[in-house]
């Protein structure tokens, strides 16, 4: 009994002790490059291993199938409570390779294979109402962001006055909030090169960077071209189902086969896993 009363209280010192999932916020510019697919999934699987917990995802890409897209993959690991907000006014409207068509694939009963919350004629809210909510509903010093698009949101969360939704200025919320930041951007092995998370945006881009009130990783285009997704490894790696919309994205997104550089899911992975042994830092700049 003695043994059985002990090993009890071990059990819940160990469930007492485990801390909560640090909340991550996923800003993304969905249908540009497939890579935010595995992003996104990465995220997800993190999720489900207890090791994050996704507060909402926020899109750059200016198309009413984009927030579609995120949403049935959402959906398919079983999370479309999700907030989703979407950029205004933003870079890149066009549909894309993969969001609509993903989308529209039907099942043999005529319904979408993929089930979602949203469709493209869904009003989806801005998504700097969506980042000041999700921000204020957390624990101070909590946050995660990941940013693998353009830099137009975050830098207009950080212009966003106080509202109803907290009475703090953006800047303020994100310096009590937000822990870390970890940005796909730049190219710092070879500066002339002109990154397309940062040329698509570069206004946005340049108050991000010299105006984030804490600590950001940056992720430049070298890390990304040096991790590339294998394509014959998806077929061994979505075995365990039949449809995966990360699989069918892949497929539309360029001519079968070619490998992927992970630049998105490489910023995501450190984000959540910064002491993985994954990626060093290099000293910090200025």
């Amino acid at each position: 009994m003695i043994k059985l009363v002990l090993l009890m209280a071990l059990f819940c010192f160990c469930l007492a002790a485990a801390p909560p999932a640090p909340p991550v916020i996923f800003d993304t510019d969905m249908g540009n490059d497939v890579d935010d697919v595995i992003a996104l999934a990465v995220l997800n699987a993190l999720q489900t291993r207890g090791e994050c917990r996704l507060a909402a995802v926020t899109i750059t890409k200016d198309n009413p199938w984009a927030p579609v897209f995120v949403s049935l993959l959402n959906t398919f690991y079983g999370r479309p409570e999700i907030p989703i907000g979407i950029v205004k006014g933003g870079a890149t409207p066009e549909d894309g390779n993969y969001n609509r068509q993903v989308a529209q694939l039907t099942a043999k009963n005529g319904k979408p294979l993929f089930p979602r919350r949203l469709s493209e004629t869904s009003t989806v809210p801005d998504a700097v109402q969506v980042l000041r909510r999700a921000l204020a509903a957390e624990a101070d010093g909590s946050v995660l962001i990941v940013q693998t698009g353009f830099s137009t949101n975050l830098a207009r969360l950080l212009d966003s006055p106080p509202d109803s939704i907290s009475p703090l200025t953006g800047r303020d919320l994100v310096a009590r909030k937000v822990r870390l930041l970890s940005v796909m951007g730049g190219h710092f092995t070879n500066p002339a090169f002109t990154e397309y998370n940062i040329k698509m945006d570069v206004l946005s881009a340049e108050k991000l960077f010299a105006g984030w009130p804490g600590p950001i990783v940056a992720g430049g285009y070298e890390i990304g071209i040096s991790i590339q997704y294998d394509p014959a490894r998806l077929e061994s790696d979505f075995r365990w189902i039949q449809d995966h919309p990360l699989v069918h994205a892949y497929h539309f997104y360029r001519k079968m086969p070619y490998r992927e550089p992970l630049w998105d899911p490489a910023s995501a992975l450190y984000a959540v896993r910064p002491e993985g042994g994954y990626f060093a830092l290099s000293e910090p700049g200025t």
